[in-house]
């Protein structure tokens, strides 16, 4: 009879206990999908996979996330990429800025030409108010997002001559990113904007079926752009491409609120070090990558104030049609925000 009790009463702790497993582990996927743009060895790609690391040891296993480069989840589209977490294709994404701004109009605010001079700049905006409106609006989109990270100051390459001036733009055929404010921006210097994908845009490039392109000089030199014709890179500042990392908001509440802490915290130190590693080589006091660039025979121009300034007057009207867009309150904020960094 004590046996019969005992087995009992171990039946009813097994259910109770059974009771709590969905919510840990029972209910959780085998899988989480995290979807990027470029590889693995890239900073962006380096961000994912510290993340998915920490993440992994942190939970244990719970939480298993395998990183999915070339946004091959939606086969190499990645303006469709923020469509996809929001349906739940996509379970988790290290994503653009640029990337998401035809579905959420206010990321375009880091695309206005020349609104950022410097990192400080950057980080006024992305760790400030302005930060956290932008999270505000993301999380009532389908998504969760949890932390900054930084593909970088886009730079300008191309295999046709030298720019220094918007003359020397005029005529080019570039390839730009799926975002209809940069054809606004390269039509008002006279080029000929082209959009295509980052999967097309590296055979276009050494095919010379465009002239140019501008990116991160992570994204150029991990790409060997310079093997591609690149050979002339002008540096100037004109956009930053922050990243935000995010999770499908059904996704996310499947998880333990124990779990989501750790999600999120394992997320900022990601970020944090994805941003040191994208920002490495490049500054004044660490000029390694772009010494390591010119040692491939590019001719590397480093624009002046006066003339990175010739091209934001060039592109001032675009600058405030799509401030209107964006939202003037939105883009006042980010204003007050870098006068005050």
């Amino acid at each position: 009879m004590h046996f019969k009790r005992f087995i009992g009463a171990a039946a009813l702790a097994f259910t109770a206990l059974a009771a709590t497993l969905p919510a840990q582990a029972a209910d959780y996927k085998s899988e989480y999908k995290l979807s990027i743009v470029v590889g693995t060895n890239f900073p962006w790609g380096q961000g994912a996979v510290i993340w998915s690391d920490l993440v992994r040891e942190r939970t244990n296993g719970r939480i298993n996330i395998k990183v999915y480069p070339g946004t091959s989840l939606v086969q190499g589209d990645q303006t469709r990429e923020f469509t996809a977490i929001r349906q739940g294709v996509i379970d988790m994404a290290i994503g653009s800025t640029i990337n998401w701004s035809p579905q959420v109009k206010e990321l375009n605010l880091f695309s206005l030409p020349f609104l950022m001079p410097d990192y400080p700049a950057i980080d006024a905006l992305t760790q400030g108010k302005v930060g956290e409106q932008l999270f505000d609006i993301l999380s009532k989109k389908g998504v969760v997002p949890l932390a900054w990270g930084e593909n970088g100051y886009r730079q300008l390459s191309n295999s046709a001559r030298e720019v220094k001036t918007p003359e020397d733009v005029k005529g080019m055929k570039l390839r730009v990113v799926g975002s209809p404010l940069y054809i606004d921006i390269y039509t008002a210097l006279g080029a000929n904007p082209t959009q295509m994908s980052w999967a097309d845009a590296q055979p276009a490039l050494a095919s010379g079926a465009v002239d140019g392109q501008e990116n991160p000089l992570s994204i150029y030199a991990g790409a060997k752009l310079y093997d591609v014709g690149q050979k002339y890179l002008s540096l100037w500042n004109y956009v930053a491409d922050p990243l935000i990392f995010v999770v499908n908001r059904d996704v996310w509440n499947s998880w333990t609120p124990a779990d989501q802490k750790i999600v999120r915290e394992a997320a900022i130190e990601a970020g944090r070090q994805e941003i040191i590693i994208a920002r490495k080589g490049v500054t004044n006091t660490d000029d390694s990558l772009l010494k390591e660039i010119e040692g491939h025979g590019v001719k590397v121009t480093v624009l002046s104030p006066e003339q990175i300034d010739a091209f934001a007057q060039v592109t001032r009207p675009v600058f405030d049609k799509w401030a209107k867009q964006i939202g003037a309150d939105l883009v006042k904020q980010a204003q007050a925000d870098i006068a005050r960094r």
